[in-house]
């Protein structure tokens, strides 16, 4: 596939991450590890690899603004563009030894999400995206899941941990959603849930009390894959509301009527 300048740039970035993330990861007990809070745990391979990502972004792309997981909103002179950032996304994972983490890049113009990269450097699966230009998984073309029944579905999901989220309202959605699908996933990183979805690895995808950096490039490999998102009202309050739901045009629909079912 031809990339544009844009978005080699972006994966030049997550790629020079990537190989930080991947030499700390097999040195995973040898890492010093802070608490962030409760079950929330954040290591110098996260700062590190956000460093870099800042770096590379700002040497290509002067001015523009970044909303980063560690760091927050920085502000730059180009008030129509902004990079949302999370350098690794599925910490704990990383920090168990679990290969299901993975850098996520997106780039927001003027409102709108342009361009996302997600990177799993532990496999070596690059997923990117550009507006318009369909979704792609290491130069491969991907196409969401064609399943229309959630009884042949595997849907993944978040689960929240301590100190983080309702946790009765979680398991309400599980009961309902576990009484209509083949099988429910929790793989810990929701940017790869998303691209996941676009992959047809699961055919659908729900989460509440995320945040921008979690979704924004994920969201936009879904819906080039031919994918549907909103939050789980149906709207399109996704970045700022912290609830997405994914699928194919049946299932996501199927999805977002199982989730509002009565408690």
């Amino acid at each position: 596939m031809a990339r544009s300048a844009l978005l080699n740039v972006m994966v030049q970035a997550a790629m020079k991450a990537g190989r930080s993330l991947s030499r700390d990861f097999g040195e995973v007990q040898n890492l010093q590890v802070s608490l962030k809070g409760p079950g929330d745990y954040v290591s110098q391979a996260d700062r590190k690899a956000e460093e870099i990502i800042h770096a590379e972004l700002s040497r290509a792309r002067p001015g523009y603004s970044f909303l980063m997981e560690e760091r927050g909103a920085i502000e730059g002179d180009d008030g129509q563009h902004t990079w949302i950032v999370d350098p690794l996304d599925g910490t704990t994972n990383f920090l168990h030894g679990i290969p299901i983490f993975a850098i996520s890049i997106a780039l927001e113009r003027q409102g709108q999400i342009v361009a996302g990269v997600v990177y799993n450097p532990a496999m070596d699966e690059l997923y990117t995206a550009e507006r318009g230009g369909g979704a792609f998984m290491n130069d491969r073309r991907l196409r969401v899941a064609g399943r229309s029944r959630l009884s042949d579905c595997v849907i993944a999901t978040g689960i929240p941990h301590l100190g983080r989220g309702h946790h009765g309202k979680a398991l309400v959605d599980l009961r309902n959603v576990m009484g209509e699908v083949s099988g429910i996933r929790r793989m810990g990183a929701a940017s790869l849930d998303l691209a996941y979805v676009a992959a047809g690895r699961v055919d659908g995808y729900w989460e509440d009390w995320l945040s921008a950096w979690d979704m924004a490039a994920g969201m936009l490999i879904v819906r080039e894959a031919g994918g549907f998102t909103s939050d789980r009202t149906g709207g399109q309050d996704i970045l700022s509301g912290g609830s997405i739901v994914a699928g194919n045009e049946v299932i996501h629909k199927a999805l977002l009527k199982t989730l509002a079912k009565p408690v």
